[in-house]
């Protein structure tokens, strides 16, 4: 089965935000890309309900270099110091933060899909080859839809690439720690259970590669609560017409 997919996605930002930064108000990013901000790349590539993505490694090609930014993000709860009226109490407001970007930013990632289990409402669409050739389509295309960088605001750019090939800026760096980290969301979907996990693992960068482990290999999982699936009404391949172009 041909389901591995290499491409390079750059942008001038990036916000990986760490959650332990979020409680005050402010954003600061993670270093390196999450497993779940690329597996959003992923799939604003290209992606059906018949597959999940899997992200297996990320290489990193340029330094890892921050820049913060003044924002006045915009509360919609809360109370602004100079509203005497309580009536206004609740009028959203902007306040002051600071976010910490990363800049200029170049990673080369390697994926690939495996067939959901758990939708068998879509087994007729688990066409081998097919989804790959739209896949691989899709990456010299740039994807179908546009490519975020952690938030909106952080625009990226997908284009081919062979992963391991072009020198990168960590090439011959060694071992380098990032301490406990988000990895991302086990949606129900996914896993076939009403509940929704978050994981966490410590991720180690050697020259330049970090390699993901797949989401129930991670050494912490924290239950966050109940949800009940409301998988997306999508068409395969054939109700979108693809099939006979691909053939």
């Amino acid at each position: 089965m041909r389901n591995i997919i290499d491409f390079k996605v750059s942008g001038r930002f990036a916000l990986f935000t760490d959650p332990v930064t979020k409680i005050g108000g402010e954003k600061c990013s993670y270093h390196i890309p999450t497993y779940e901000a690329l597996k959003g790349i992923a799939k604003s590539i290209y992606w059906k309900p018949t597959f999940i993505w899997v992200i297996d490694k990320v290489r990193v090609m340029r330094r890892i270099r921050t820049q913060s930014k003044s924002m006045k993000p915009l509360v919609f709860h809360g109370i602004y110091p100079s509203m005497k009226d309580p009536a206004k109490k609740q009028e959203p407001f902007n306040t002051l933060s600071i976010y910490t970007y990363l800049a200029e930013v170049e990673y080369q990632v390697q994926a690939h899909f495996e067939w959901n289990r758990h939708r068998e409402d879509m087994a007729q669409d688990r066409i081998d080859g097919k989804h790959f050739s739209v896949a691989q389509r899709m990456v010299e295309k740039g994807g179908r839809q546009d490519i975020f960088l952690g938030t909106r605001e952080c625009q990226g750019y997908v284009e081919p690439c062979v992963f391991g090939e072009d020198a990168g800026a960590y090439d011959t760096a060694g071992e380098l720690a990032f301490g406990l980290m988000f990895h991302g969301f086990d949606y129900p979907d996914e896993t076939g259970k009403n509940e929704l996990y978050s994981s966490f693992w410590r991720p180690v960068m050697r020259d330049g590669v970090v390699t993901f482990p797949k989401p129930e290999e991670c050494p912490v999982r924290k239950f966050v609560r109940e949800m009940i699936p409301k998988p997306p009404s999508s068409v395969g391949l054939q109700e979108e017409g693809l099939c006979d172009e691909l053939d």
